[in-house]
């Protein structure tokens, strides 16, 4: 069974009594034939086609060395599987309200890392379905093809192949699991000097160490040492400045859900000449902006932002846990104007995307693999809450998931929305905002600390005034452009 690599098992030691380390998604359903039973029969159904549902955590005592993935001999979907009922009138709020509860709550590491929870009683007849799974287990782009697995392209469900009848897999044997331990133990001392090398060779590109003296200088000299002299394009120091989100959290989470139409997106996008991803980013950074504005709060600094990348390779689903690198980009939160915003995002933005294509490898695994693991299971959240009151790394945690742009089908009920929340933690803040685009339309999940943000709809509804600026810029640019061509005749 495959062991859970240096990232898989970071995840792991993150938690503490106010980090629970698991990812989530709300999906909003017509209503219909969406019952517990009727989930239970399909997961019953399709469960091999997500391995991680079907798999524990195993080990040796004391966290000696990294887990291992292995069937869970005594698996139950009623252990995963809840239903609740939300008070009239049934409305987002009340919703909210319920799954942040949910979200608090820690996986129990026994069992299998996951709990889907159908939520009845929305307004309109529909249901939600709240599903968590520990980040262990699968990073943004594996946990959508982990849901993708249940869901149809029409209100019938497919046919799933079974799979072919055979002896069951079961974990490792106890003496494969001192040996793996024993042969990691050896290895340790080389795998650190060669983690600190590509670690080094990046140093200008890691949030914090970065904004050390000489840190360009020295990440040219460890990459010369590795054999790579090619230029890279240079990166501003990535000091995070203090905000009222930064600084150790609670185990309180309260979480908040909006839309925005993809095809404004598209649009502001095609109108400045910018990707997606750089109106999402340009949009978090104009509604953070105002919601510190608001509060007297506004650093003078940019803020700066970690970005999940996906690394995942096709066939996504062979392998449970994380394969993905971390963007580190100033937000330019200290830009005025809406378009220059965009503007600065955006190289900002190509820049670190640039950076990272060139990398030697990556270092946000590198650094995960530095302490032993034994080592790493006690110290890792202290550490984390230290850095978070002294120096935290980042101000926030923003992450774009693509999605499939038509309507997908749950137990013969029409998915609406999909809404992911993410991990807070104290090294990345108060505050995390997540979006997934489907079926035409940007949805948002926010989750935040209540002793941080104590209201993240606020900070929604600064997103959608975010949106609607840019969108007024881009229409009045266009206006324009047409006014100009009909006077003068010529485009320009």
């Amino acid at each position: 069974m495959p062991q859970l690599t240096a990232l898989d098992a970071q995840f792991l030691h993150f938690e503490s009594p106010t980090t629970a380390a698991h990812v989530a998604g709300v999906a909003i359903l017509e209503g219909g034939a969406v019952t517990v039973d009727s989930l239970a029969a399909l997961l019953t159904e399709r469960l091999h086609l997500s391995p991680a549902l079907s798999q524990r955590l195993t080990g040796l005592p004391y966290g000696l060395d990294r887990p291992h993935w292995a069937p869970d001999p005594d698996f139950d979907l009623s252990h995963h599987l809840a239903e609740h009922t939300l008070p009239a009138p049934g409305d987002e709020l009340r919703l909210a309200e319920l799954l942040a509860r949910l979200h608090e709550r820690h996986l129990d590491r026994d069992r299998p890392l996951w709990e889907m929870h159908l939520v009845k009683g929305l307004s309109g007849g529909r249901v939600a379905l709240y599903t968590k799974v520990h980040h262990a287990a699968i990073d943004g782009v594996s946990g959508a093809e982990t849901l993708a697995a249940l869901l149809d392209l029409g209100p019938e469900p497919r046919a799933v192949d079974r799979p072919a009848p055979g002896r069951r897999a079961e974990g490792p044997h106890p003496v494969e699991l001192i040996t793996a331990a024993l042969t990691g133990a050896l290895a340790q001392p080389a795998n650190t000097a060669r983690s600190l090398a590509v670690a080094a060779s990046e140093l200008d590109a890691i949030p914090l160490l970065s904004a050390l003296p000489g840190a360009a200088r020295l990440a040219g000299a460890a990459r010369r040492l590795l054999g790579d002299d090619r230029p890279r394009p240079e990166l501003p120091p990535l000091a995070a400045p203090r905000t009222p989100f930064n600084g150790p959290i609670t185990a309180g989470r309260r979480l908040a859900f909006g839309s925005i139409p993809l095809k404004e997106v598209k649009q502001v996008a095609k109108g400045f000449g910018v990707t997606v991803n750089d109106v999402v980013m340009a949009v978090c950074a104009g509604a953070l902006r105002s919601w510190l504005k608001e509060r007297e709060a506004l650093p003078e600094q940019p803020l700066v932002a970690a970005v999940p990348v996906a690394c995942r390779t096709a066939g996504g689903l062979d392998r449970a846990g994380n394969q993905l690198a971390m963007l580190a980009v100033p937000l330019a939160t200290d830009v005025a104007e809406p378009r220059e915003r965009l503007a600065a995002v955006r190289e900002a933005t190509g820049t670190a995307k640039r950076r990272l294509a060139m990398a030697q490898g990556n270092w946000l695994a590198e650094l995960c693999g530095l302490l032993p693991t034994a080592l790493g299971r006690v110290a890792t959240a202290p550490l984390s809450r230290l850095a978070a009151s002294a120096c935290p790394p980042i101000n926030i945690l923003i992450s774009n998931v693509p999605g499939p742009q038509f309507p997908l089908y749950l137990c013969g009920a029409r998915v609406l929305s999909y809404f992911p929340i993410s991990v807070l933690t104290d090294l990345g803040g108060g505050v995390n905002i997540t979006c997934f685009s489907y079926d035409g339309m940007l949805d948002f999940g926010l989750v935040s600390c209540p002793t941080r943000v104590p209201e993240p709809e606020g900070l929604l509804g600064h997103l959608h005034s975010a949106m609607k600026e840019l969108v007024t810029l881009e229409e009045a640019a266009g206006d324009e452009f047409r006014h100009r061509v009909e006077v003068d005749g010529v485009p320009g």
